[in-house]
């Protein structure tokens, strides 16, 4: 578990160390779901022990799965329900999980049986008519019952849906499985067509429990032909590359350094980020590569003489969204002034993103500009600590306690234990990689 309060101060002889990041969140959320309902029993491996994924798979049990415990934690048996869940004896807590609510929206509405899904205060401030309205049109009934409009709590009197083709008004990865997640389990063709490639843990776990998926050469329109029924078949969740980057940033911001990080995902609709740090000077390196499923490999990461300022570029931000934080702690070290833009989806994430980075950098002593959509930071001078909120928000906190690793005096992060949605084990490496 990680304390509420965390210090951190400069690790003034660089950060040294292997280590193994926990398994990929939005991968472990999706295999909870399909191998809940798959026919047969499946090995899951590195499965992200984190609240959040911990709620869905929880979330999966009230409806029939059974989980078997292996040999670590996040090693287990997963016997799916072949497609006859139960419905719920009591309502489905989802945590702090925007996509444990958003994926299993689509297949509870298409369930025969009436659920409700509630979550924690930052999650039913959270928009959900972003999926509701695409999920309506193919039948479903859904209400949003939260004291903000279009809010969790969520009741759904599940049946029967129709197919639907669906133009996403925004590049989503979390609607677009929503909806192939309701696909699979209505007759006939569902199909979805994206502005923008967004992140494609869907479509490949699709591939992988025998379910039948097309997708076009430019990877915007994907397809689903249901009712299918998954096959479970064993699996290793690769190391999720968005808790990664808090390493890869602060290696390449702390002088001396040198990580190297065990299996992480390299699938190519999510490693944006490695992309954006080697434009930044970063010296990035990976090894022992496998394709195939869900890419991985080793990464490590050795300090730069100056890493220098960039813009992110539009067609980036939906593959590197929850990494936006750290890489403008990373840009606070570059020289020169990055510009980060439309990303105003930064607003509706367990905090406003955009404010809480402004807000932190400014209060470390960075020059920082905040717009609408994003942000603009001149970077290069030196930062110092500050006592900061981390407003129950796991990536601000960790993005700053990296900024702390290089800052003048001790910095500290309230509100802390919110690391634990996404990163158990986070302070252990922490102390691991600095050797405090």
């Amino acid at each position: 578990m990680s304390s509420d309060r965390i210090t951190v101060s400069r690790a003034a002889n660089g950060l040294h160390g292997t280590i193994t990041v926990p398994g990929d969140k939005s991968i472990s959320h999706r295999v909870a779901i399909l191998g809940a309902l798959g026919t047969g029993s499946m090995q899951v491996r590195n499965y992200l022990c984190s609240e959040d994924c911990l709620n869905t798979l929880r979330a999966m049990q009230q409806l029939g799965a059974g989980v078997t415990p292996g040999d670590a934690p996040q090693n287990f048996t997963l016997t799916g329900t072949g497609m006859q869940p139960t419905a719920p004896a009591h309502d489905i807590d989802c945590g702090n999980s925007g996509t444990g609510m958003r994926l299993m929206a689509g297949v509870l509405a298409s369930l025969p049986f009436r659920s409700r899904m509630f979550g924690d205060a930052s999650l039913s401030s959270r928009p959900m008519k972003r999926i509701i309205d695409p999920l309506a049109g193919m039948g479903a009934r859904i209400t949003a019952c939260g004291e903000k409009p279009g809010c969790a709590p969520l009741e759904i009197e599940g049946g029967t849906l129709r197919p639907t083709h669906y133009e996403l008004p925004m590049a989503s990865a979390q609607v677009k499985s929503a909806v192939l997640l309701a696909g699979m389990l209505a007759g006939g063709r569902t199909s979805v067509h994206q502005p923008a490639i967004t992140r494609d843990h869907t479509e490949r776990l699709f591939e992988h429990f025998g379910i039948p998926c097309t997708v076009s050469a430019d990877g915007l329109d994907i397809a689903v032909e249901g009712p299918v029924i998954p096959t479970n078949k064993d699996i290793t969740v690769p190391g999720d590359i968005s808790s990664a980057a808090f390493w890869l940033v602060a290696a390449s911001i702390v002088p001396g350094s040198e990580v190297t990080l065990l299996n992480v995902g390299l699938n190519p609709t999510r490693d944006a980020v490695i992309t954006v740090l080697r434009r930044m000077g970063a010296d990035i390196s990976i090894t022992n590569r496998t394709e195939g499923g869900e890419p991985y490999g080793d990464i490590t990461v050795r300090a730069p003489q100056q890493l220098v300022a960039t813009e992110v570029l539009r067609h980036e931000i939906p593959n590197l969204i929850d990494e936006i934080p750290v890489l403008a702690v990373a840009a606070a070290f570059a020289q020169g002034t990055t510009r980060i833009r439309n990303a105003g989806e930064l607003r509706v994430k367990e905090s406003d993103r955009i404010t809480t980075v402004v807000g932190n950098l400014r209060a470390m002593g960075a020059e920082v500009e905040e717009f609408p959509d994003g942000m603009e930071i001149r970077g290069g001078a030196p930062l110092h600590g500050a006592t900061m909120d981390s407003y129950g928000d796991h990536r601000i906190a960790m993005s700053f306690l990296m900024a702390g690793l290089n800052a003048g005096g001790e910095t500290t992060l309230l509100n802390c234990h919110s690391i634990n949605t996404s990163y158990p084990g986070f302070e252990h490496h922490l102390r691991s990689l600095t050797g405090c």
